[in-house]
């Protein structure tokens, strides 16, 4: 299969002409690690690379991230037909957006690099072109991930370390670099303990598009900023599924009546697309989950609930006040209209562009002119 030209298209979309990742990209066989996977845009059906390979070579090297788990249900062991129920447990991320992680790590050719989540094992790849394979180490809590990373990598023609590896725990070893393609809250204490002096960590805090970077400092901890750019991965995860969410609370309270029935001040927003109103909302409400509709008369409705009983119901045509349904120990459309508000008057939210300092204990503590804010 002639992939090499599609592979120099990819690197054209994903790099500038200077970029140092343009050549690893151009030149990386990116179908090898993803010869199944689940087409989200059709409910999840199974992609089976070597039934069409036409269609195999297009998804594989197009700036989109493909979908290779769902729940415990790898495609790679899936039976044609089968739909698997739950959420995105791993995937290939877009090349864009790996490369764009990897640009924040500043490395060095001599750098040694810990990659935090083998996925498919194509930043792994990338990783091991720029500062050779046996400076990077991948780890991977899945072990049949990093069981089929390995042998596709070796297919690639590259041997880097890859660990099945919890690493919200311990870590193998000591790195100049650690990036993370898996969103964490806090910043694990270990991986602080495995940055060399003056190392430098990359990586997303959970439920927010917030990209850290931060370099390590004497006292153990580090220092640096949340980037003026975002990304989104998906959160560190134990076992082979994530526990179960908020979905039957949901179900109970999705036409409740409230214990407080008010008028909102702003429209019913989609949350979970508004990406700075809702890393702003983790930061002051960590772990509110949300649903939305839309009838087809334009009526929208959001859900907001949170496992300590708060939940809040909004709904309302668009640019008309909603109707706000709250219930539980706190008032959720509350603290979301306080970052609204602020958000309309100051024309932005403090989150991008602030500074950080980590605490040798993970401890993650934004500042930003007057705001401050703490994640731990």
């Amino acid at each position: 299969m002639d992939w090499i030209p599609q592979a120099e298209a990819l690197a054209e979309t994903v790099t500038h002409p200077d970029s140092r990742w343009r050549v690893p990209v151009a030149s990386t066989p990116r179908h090898v690690f993803v010869p199944r996977w689940w087409d989200r845009g059709t409910g999840f059906a199974l992609r089976d690379g070597s039934a069409d390979p036409q269609a195999w070579l297009e998804a594989a090297y197009s700036d989109r991230t493909l979908v290779t788990k769902v729940g415990a249900l790898h495609a790679d062991h899936a039976a044609p037909g089968i739909r698997p129920v739950g959420r995105p447990t791993s995937s290939s991320t877009h090349p864009g957006l790996v490369v764009q992680m990897l640009r924040h790590l500043r490395l060095h050719d001599d750098s040694d690099v810990l990659d935090v989540a083998t996925g498919s094992g194509y930043s792994a790849a990338l990783l091991s072109r720029v500062v050779g394979e046996e400076r990077v180490t991948s780890v991977d809590v899945d072990p049949y991930l990093t069981h089929a990373a390995t042998a596709r990598l070796d297919e690639a023609g590259l041997r880097p370390t890859v660990l099945t590896v919890d690493a919200t725990g311990s870590l193998p070893g000591e790195y100049d670099r650690i990036v993370s393609m898996v969103s964490v809250r806090p910043i694990p204490a270990s991986w602080l303990a495995a940055l060399r002096p003056g190392g430098r960590l990359v990586t997303v805090v959970a439920n927010t598009s917030m990209i850290v970077t931060a370099w390590k400092n004497e006292d153990g901890g580090a220092v640096g900023r949340v980037e003026r750019d975002w990304a989104m991965f998906m959160n560190t995860r134990h076992g082979e599924d994530y526990p179960p969410g908020l979905a039957d609370r949901l179900a109970t309270i999705r036409d409740q009546e409230g214990e407080e029935v008010t008028q909102g001040r702003y429209g019913v927003l989609e949350v979970r697309e508004a990406w700075e109103v809702a890393s702003m909302l983790e930061i002051l409400a960590p772990g509110v989950e949300h649903h939305y509709e839309r009838d087809q008369d334009g009526r929208r409705t959001a859900w907001m609930v949170h496992a300590d009983g708060s939940w809040a119901r909004a709904t309302g045509l668009r640019g008309e006040p909603p109707t706000v349904h709250q219930g539980g120990p706190r008032r959720l459309w509350e603290v979301l209209e306080e970052i609204r508000h602020r958000q309309s008057m100051t024309g932005g939210l403090p989150v991008y562009g602030s500074t950080v300092e980590i605490s040798p204990d993970g401890t993650i503590h934004l500042r930003r002119g007057h705001w401050t804010a703490t994640v731990g």
